[in-house]
């Protein structure tokens, strides 16, 4: 299989390892991985924001970029987070439509039904990976992300992912599910509510997993906002993205 990787803003800039995680995953799964390095961002942050004209002008390069990957024979655009994910599969029809730009929409639904977040993919060729193994055994809590969960409708994959890694013991607790607070322009504009729902999710976590050495998600900005939260609060925890986790895992001769 031939995909394209999407590899989007804050894996670009914040955390890169994310996106090679993505890729050592993919090609150990047995896909051909392409990245049109043309893309930018998916224009999430200006449509949350309600500029919608702004947010269509950004998208439309990384539509561009996603369906010049698509007409050089990639057959899937794979995202390592629920939100662009979403962004692209959900939201950029809407987007076009709201500003009028019907052939962009067109365009855009093509793309966003060949688009797949990185876990939802991995899972469906989960018999294809090699065995995966850590060096040493790690208790992991899930954090379920809300656009994985309310718009895309991934719950199981994550965890299914995670519970296949020998040494890798995953922790059920209550208020995985539950928002960390940041929804990316929501914590620009209610700082407070989103301080306050991170550190409830926090809380919520210790009571739950109190053993848990590393917080895993498939959202780096959730897992940004929650690492930042617990250290301001002097309870700092260890967050890795699920690529990060399962790229560990794979046998050293697969991992370059």
């Amino acid at each position: 299989m031939r995909v394209s990787l999407l590899i989007t803003c804050v894996v670009d800039v914040i955390a890169p390892d994310v996106a090679t995680s993505a890729v050592r995953l993919l090609r150990a799964s047995g896909c051909e991985v392409t990245c049109n390095l043309a893309q930018t961002c998916c224009g999430q942050p200006g449509w949350n924001a309600g500029f919608a004209e702004d947010a269509a002008k950004v998208a439309r390069t990384t539509l561009d970029a996603l369906e010049s990957d698509l007409d050089g024979g990639a057959e899937v655009i794979v995202v390592p987070a629920g939100s662009c994910a979403t962004m692209v599969r959900v939201f950029w029809p809407e987007l076009f439509e709201v500003v009028g730009d019907h052939a962009a929409a067109a365009r855009a639904r093509r793309v966003g039904e060949r688009t797949r977040e990185l876990s939802e993919l991995l899972a469906e060729r989960a018999d294809l990976l090699p065995t995966l193994r850590l060096e040493r055994p790690v208790q992991v809590a899930l954090h379920e992300s809300c656009h994985m969960l309310r718009e895309l409708r991934i719950a199981d994959q994550p965890r299914t992912l995670a519970r296949a890694v020998r040494g890798c013991e995953v922790v059920d607790w209550d208020g995985s599910d539950r928002c960390c607070g940041f929804g990316g322009t929501f914590s620009v504009k209610l700082p407070e509510a989103s301080v306050a729902m991170a550190d409830e999710k926090l809380r919520a976590l210790a009571a739950g997993a109190p053993g848990a050495d590393v917080v895993v998600g498939c959202d780096t900005s959730c897992l940004m906002h929650l690492q930042a939260r617990a250290e301001a609060t002097g309870r700092p925890v260890h967050v890795r993205h699920l690529a990060e986790v399962l790229a560990a895992a794979l046998p050293t001769e697969v991992q370059q």
